[in-house]
């Protein structure tokens, strides 16, 4: 179709898919009867600008009532009093009745009401958006960042509690959008019916069944279009979701589970020992992303994107991978070229949000079979790692032949292979572009996991514990992957001397901040940004995991967690990490968490200032002109929906603020705790 631009009241244009009918329009305004009903999704706006917002909206047929094309309406009030502009758009099954509508010559750091309206007179609910600030202003950017939910096993009260407290604080004072950095949906599915007893200790809803699906052991996946589109339907059938897609403008990119749980690039691998190409499989699971979030996105031959244009592909074997770690297959290359979510977005002069796609282009997990530390759950040998996702650029490409690892050698399996990546050279490129060239203050990367290494010194277990760390093994690794990218991208940020650099991240279900840097001791810590990572809306953290799974008389628990006499559990797992497993056991010894700090290991953990491996919620941002404050807020585990108004009680409020700091000066962490007694993440 052709974009057409009409002039409407007050001087604003809307981009509209067809030509209005004016007459028409004011018709079905006049019979407006709101039908919360016929638009069961709701609404949304993303990806706002300073002139320009997405409005987005589903109006399928239902119970016979079917429309062809929506009247869409902005005013500057909710009961559009005035309407400041108005168009029109089609929908069609093709997008599965989905409407996507970009307004564009708004004002800067505006409220707008907008509203669907089809050819009968029937309205959707009526959505609020806010456009970004000018270029030019220094306005405080205030939004929260969120990831990881599933209305099918928990409860989305995050969201009500985030739409309770903003509708509390002064006008100026509220947020200007929601970051959401992935696993919107999670395509690994349980059904009740077999698993009668739940999934880890929590309740499954039975909220969909995919329409095809395959079943691998005792979980089904999505396979097709439609089974993707099933998803997304039933997620946002979510009242907390739907209400907060309605009251603020999302910014989205995506994680794994929105298309596989443990795939890469164009393959599909899950749990169960699942894994096969799949090219048709990735191309669907960005057309239903494409179709549900409103997103400015591109794809390569189609610069309008009207409509997704599906390439057509064959599933087939990737092949050999180049010295990226990316498959040349040209299906696979067309399936993950199908859609590209990398972007920036400005918010005045005080924030440029840089957005990256962290799963299209990665590379396949290395094996790490010969390197395994049964006895210790949950973590790696840190050398053998290393060594491993170099692959052949260790030690400046002079990687060796065999790798020493508990008094053996092994030989060394990557010594010819590429790097591991999760961006690829043209993202990381393109991502070092953008960061060097940005003016704002505050240059924040949305970042689907984070870059922060969790790690711990098991090396200084007493004998009483059992098995020895394996020798030649360094840190216990929870959490350190990618290196050489952020080799690449933390020596960009020290050559450019660029300040205002934070991350910000989701996916491990966790609370994390801290300062990032390219390495820890005994190499040398140099920290060059900020780093916050939230925990889960929903999903299972690893402290709920492990209270189910691990055995209390497993010889390690204590290292995870440590039993009270009155039943309770003392999350040790934030602890080990972030002071070492001498400070893990005097809380055992004492249950004093101050007698546990007085014997830190220092070298462990320089840089984090809170690790909390059981908490939910969401983490909120305010950046103004010389100071970025993030603000992690924490709900009780959230297996049913909480009723009330203000999304139920709070576990606890802590915020971290940092100066902007000068070229050359280490950024710093100032911590307060606002609400609560995090006493075992701090």
């Amino acid at each position: 179709m052709n974009i057409t631009r009409r002039k409407f009241l007050q001087g604003f244009f809307i981009v509209s898919a067809m030509t209005v009918d004016k007459s028409w329009a004011s018709k079905t305004t006049r019979l407006l009867a709101e039908r919360r009903d016929l638009f069961p999704q709701g609404v949304a706006s993303g990806d706002p600008t300073a002139n320009s917002v997405i409005l987005w909206t589903r109006r399928p047929p239902v119970n016979g009532s079917s429309s062809n094309k929506l009247v869409v309406e902005i005013s500057a009030s909710p009961e559009f009093k005035k309407v400041l502009a108005r168009g029109t758009a089609h929908i069609n099954a093709g997008a599965d009745w989905t409407c996507r509508f970009l307004a564009k010559d708004l004002k800067p750091n505006r409220e707008y009401w907008y509203r669907f309206v089809d050819e009968h007179g029937f309205a959707s609910r009526v959505g609020r958006t806010i456009t970004a600030p000018a270029n030019n202003s220094d306005a405080a950017v205030r939004f929260t960042f969120v990831c990881c939910q599933c209305p099918n096993e928990g409860a989305l009260n995050a969201y009500r509690k985030m739409i309770f407290e903003d509708e509390a604080h002064p006008k100026d004072e509220r947020l200007n959008f929601v970051l959401h950095l992935g696993d919107f949906i999670y395509e690994v599915t349980w059904y009740g019916e077999d698993n009668p007893k739940g999934n880890r200790g929590r309740r499954i809803r039975d909220l969909y069944k995919f329409p095809q699906g395959r079943k691998v052991s005792n979980f089904h996946l999505p396979v097709t279009l439609e089974d993707y589109r099933t998803l997304y339907r039933a997620y946002l059938q979510d009242p907390d979701l739907q209400d907060a897609r309605a009251r603020w403008p999302f910014v989205c990119i995506w994680d794994n589970h929105e298309f596989a749980w443990a795939g890469y690039q164009s393959q599909y691998v899950a749990g169960g020992g699942y894994h096969a190409p799949a090219q048709n499989q990735k191309v669907a699971a960005n057309q239903a992303w494409w179709e549900f979030i409103p997103a400015q996105v591109q794809q390569p031959g189609n610069p309008k994107l009207e409509q997704f244009k599906a390439p057509a592909v064959v599933d087939t074997d990737l092949g050999n991978f180049n010295e990226d770690g990316l498959s040349e297959e040209p299906n696979n290359l067309k399936a993950i070229n199908s859609l590209k979510i990398q972007r920036v977005l400005r918010w005045g002069k005080n924030v440029d949000l840089l957005l990256t796609d962290n799963w299209s282009f990665r590379s396949p997990d290395m094996s790490s079979d010969d390197f395994d530390a049964p006895d210790y759950p949950r973590v790696s040998p840190q050398l053998p790692f290393e060594i491993m996702n170099y692959g052949r650029h260790y030690n400046n490409d002079n990687p060796p032949d065999t790798i020493r690892f508990n008094g053996k050698d092994y030989p060394n399996p990557t010594k010819n292979t590429h790097a591991q990546t999760h961006l690829g050279s043209d993202q990381r490129h393109w991502f070092l572009q953008q960061l060097g060239a940005s003016g704002a203050r505050w240059k924040i990367w949305g970042h689907g996991f984070g870059t922060m290494q969790v790690r711990s010194d098991y090396q200084n277990l007493p004998a009483e514990l059992g098995s020895t760390w394996p020798k030649d093994a360094g840190y216990a690794v929870i959490d350190n992957r990618f290196l050489r990218d952020k080799d690449e991208i933390f020596d960009f940020i020290k050559e450019q001397k660029i300040t205002g650099f934070c991350v910000v991240g989701g996916d491990r279900h966790a609370f994390h901040a801290g300062l990032v840097s390219k390495a820890l001791p005994p190499k040398k810590y140099e920290p060059l940004g900020v780093e916050f990572i939230t925990g889960s809306v929903s999903q299972q953290t690893l402290f709920e995991v492990l209270e189910v799974t691990m055995k209390k008389d497993h010889p390690k628990r204590v290292l995870h967690l440590i039993d009270q006499p009155d039943g309770t559990v003392i999350p040790a797992m934030n602890v080990t990490p972030m002071h070492g497993v001498l400070s893990t056991l005097k809380l055992k010894e004492t249950g004093d968490m101050q007698q546990a700090r007085a014997v830190r290991n220092a070298e462990v953990a320089p840089h984090l200032s809170f690790l909390d491996f059981g908490g939910h919620g969401y983490g909120l941002v305010t950046a103004t002109v010389d100071q970025l404050s993030t603000e992690f807020v924490c709900i009780p585990r959230p297996l049913e929906r909480s009723e009330g108004a203000d999304g139920g009680p709070l576990l606890y409020r802590v915020v971290h603020r940092t100066q902007l700091w000068k070229a050359g000066e280490a950024p710093k962490l100032e911590q307060e705790i606002l609400e609560g007694n995090p006493q075992y993440c701090i």
